[in-house]
């Protein structure tokens, strides 16, 4: 070999040295967890194949809570018969994006997940018990003591630390499971406010939610939060569930210049940040099908996306961010198709206004679900039949063995029992199937195959490291 070529390879060495260095000073927490051990080993197997070698400036992770994949198919055919076109065709919008996978869901201690469980696998690449948020396998429900030592590190608390903006956006509670997962850490995803705190946990040091929140904003960890469960930072007196009678919301607000409240969607129109909370309704939004109109709306999905992106590109050194549609998931546990399917529309519509407003060179953009639910798409049914009709064979009912006529879509539990659930429940349980996973940007080509959920957090964190 001649001389140049190995003072060449002694310097690409030496330079490789210094990035693994500097990567394993900034590792999360969790690195010796076993789920997280096996996602890097599948990540390193798809890795072998030599990908653009780009960094991710930018990160949106969409999460369509319960967005299985029967769900997908029913909301494209909704969304092309709206258009006026073949529905079965047709295409949402991230359906367009480049890469697609499917993930495996299970937790740490159940075959199907729920959201807390779900999120923390997307968010922190490992798998824990269902409704622990934050938290490894160790932790069991409702014991505050079984949190210490299993604190993970979530994708937001990783980006701040090496400097990047990060925001969270959800038309549910920001204190739900799926959005707490990026900043909070709790046995419970019920603890959401303190009045929901037991004394036992308290004394342990254990916080309800929405003090995790206000307290990952005034550490600096999260830029911006929008959404629902306003009631969850007020106290009883101002309309909330606190027990503790703060207003976390406006204490945090006031304590530091550059603070924003927004409370209105003209509000959010006028906040500059550089930080934003957004607490637009004391609860869960209204389904898209029953929002009030005028000044009393909240934003849309579409404009809190648009607003979370305005904010968060005016940090220099790039951004993660979080958006869920969670009421796609809420109308599922009701048996309610035609809202479930109307919330995945509007998700649609806000990864369209994200596509619009971000450049794929630089953006990793991904979408996927948490979990799936058990509508079926099992009926006959004509092609250009309502999606939300009657079963149809040749334009004409197609009855049950008993001669009633019955839906084309239904599901395997929930209160819709016996004319659209199979099995009678107060509220429909999700279900196990592996969910569709769709990405465009740099690293979307890690995303393929089938992965468990864990590796997705692990492409986002690659994406991130890319030289």
């Amino acid at each position: 070999m001649a001389p140049g070529t190995l003072i060449r390879s002694a310097a690409v060495a030496a330079v490789a040295c210094l990035i693994a260095a500097g990567a394993r000073a900034a590792e999360p927490v969790q690195t010796g967890d076993a789920y997280y051990k096996a996602a890097q080993a599948q990540l390193a197997a798809a890795k072998a194949e030599p990908p653009p070698l780009r960094r991710a400036r930018n990160v949106i992770l969409f999460i369509g809570d319960g967005m299985g994949v029967s769900t997908l198919t029913a909301a494209r055919d909704l969304a092309g018969q709206k258009a006026g076109v073949d529905g079965a065709s047709y295409r949402l919008s991230f359906e367009r994006l480049p890469h697609t996978a499917l993930s495996r869901t299970f937790s740490h201690d159940d075959l199907v997940t729920d959201s807390a469980a779900g999120a923390t696998a997307l968010l922190s690449g490992v798998k824990t018990r269902n409704e622990v948020v934050g938290l490894d396998g160790r932790a069991r429900r409702d014991d505050c003591a079984s949190a210490r030592g299993a604190r993970v590190d979530s994708l937001g608390e990783i980006a701040h630390a090496r400097g990047l903006a990060v925001g969270v956006v959800s038309d549910a509670r920001l204190t739900d499971a799926t959005p707490a997962a990026m900043y909070g850490h709790s046995p419970t995803r019920h603890w959401e406010n303190d009045g929901k705190l037991p004394a036992g946990a308290a004394l342990l040091g254990c916080k309800d939610l929405a003090r995790q929140l206000v307290d990952a904003m005034s550490a600096g960890t999260i830029d911006v939060a929008l959404g629902g469960g306003r009631a969850n930072f007020l106290p009883a007196e101002a309309g909330g569930s606190r027990a503790d009678r703060q207003d976390l919301a406006e204490r945090w607000a006031e304590a530091a210049p550059g603070r924003r409240l927004a409370t209105t969607a003209a509000e959010l129109a006028q906040a500059s940040g550089p930080q934003v909370l957004g607490l637009f309704t004391p609860d869960n939004f209204p389904y898209v099908g029953d929002r009030p109109t005028g000044a009393a709306a909240p934003p849309t999905l579409v404009q809190m996306t648009e607003a979370a992106i305005d904010l968060l590109s005016k940090q220099p050194e790039g951004y993660v961010l979080l958006i869920e549609g969670g009421l796609i998931d809420k109308a599922h546990h009701l048996n309610d198709a035609g809202r479930a399917l109307g919330e995945v529309l509007e998700l649609s519509a806000a990864v369209e206004a994200a596509l619009k407003k971000v450049d794929l060179t630089e953006t990793l953009v991904i979408v996927t679900a948490d979990h799936s639910h058990g509508l079926t798409l099992s009926a006959p049914a004509d092609r250009d039949a309502p999606i939300l009709g009657p079963a149809t064979h040749d334009g004409r009912p197609f009855p049950d063995r008993t001669g009633q006529p019955y839906a084309i879509l239904n599901y395997a539990t929930g209160p819709g029992a016996p004319n659209r659930a199979l099995v009678p429940l107060k509220d429909a349980e999700h279900t196990g199937e592996d969910v569709a996973v769709f990405a465009g940007g740099p690293g979307a080509d890690l995303v393929r195959g089938s992965v468990d959920s864990t590796y997705v957090f692990q492409v986002m964190l690659e994406a991130l490291r890319r030289p």
